[in-house]
């Protein structure tokens, strides 16, 4: 991917990438994204949204009130990060302190998708975006709660990946301080699943629950 004037990472650049499979990997993983526009009265506005990419597109869907959804339906620009941190930066110093993280930035205009084919793709993908294997362990989405989802596809066309690893940078006269410094990594962890208490039916915990 070509970096813009928008995604050209000027600070730090060498922790920069325009490398479409990092991008992909990084979306994939991240669980959300925050969503950046201005609003109808002029006021930037950042939401936390469920994502999933489907090929070199992102889609984001929830209902037609939502003002996020309308307007970017309505074409504005919006720009969308996505932010993992891999560990807390531990160094001699607070002004050294930093973390270790994978992040995208990307922008875009969106556009409704009103095919029902894709509308199905892109509402499994969003379903298995969050726990693969689910979408095929459900009930299918009716027509009924189609007509009420609003899906939105962006283009993943203009967008770069910041990262930063390994040990804290400290000042030369700092590493002989007697302080600990170091990584504290970080990383998710799913519980033991806790059932339904409205559950009527006998069922198993699938294995695509319990392998998360």
């Amino acid at each position: 991917m070509q970096p813009t004037e928008r995604t050209r990472v000027r600070r730090l650049p060498e922790r920069g990438s325009y490398d479409l499979d990092a991008i992909r990997a990084v979306v994939d993983e991240a669980l959300i994204c925050h969503v950046g526009f201005v609003d109808a009265e002029g006021h930037p506005v950042v939401i936390p949204t469920i994502h999933t990419r489907v090929g070199d597109a992102l889609y984001f869907h929830g209902s037609p009130a939502s003002r996020m959804l309308r307007r970017m339906k309505g074409g504005v620009e919006v720009c969308v990060t996505v932010t993992i941190v891999d560990g807390l930066v531990l160094a001699r110093s607070g002004f050294h302190h930093s973390m270790n993280y994978r992040s995208v930035v990307a922008f875009g205009v969106a556009e409704e998708v009103t095919d029902p084919d894709e509308q199905r793709r892109a509402l499994d993908a969003l379903v298995d975006h969050v726990v693969p294997g689910r979408a095929a362990a459900v009930r299918p989405t009716t027509e009924k709660e189609r007509r009420a989802t609003l899906l939105l596809r962006l283009p993943l066309s203009e967008a770069s990946l910041k990262t930063r690893t390994g040990p804290p940078g400290d000042e030369p006269d700092d590493y002989d301080l007697p302080i600990w410094a170091g990584v504290l990594p970080v990383r998710t962890v799913y519980g033991p699943p806790i059932e339904d208490p409205a559950m009527r039916v006998a069922v198993p915990v699938p294995p695509h629950v319990l392998e998360r």
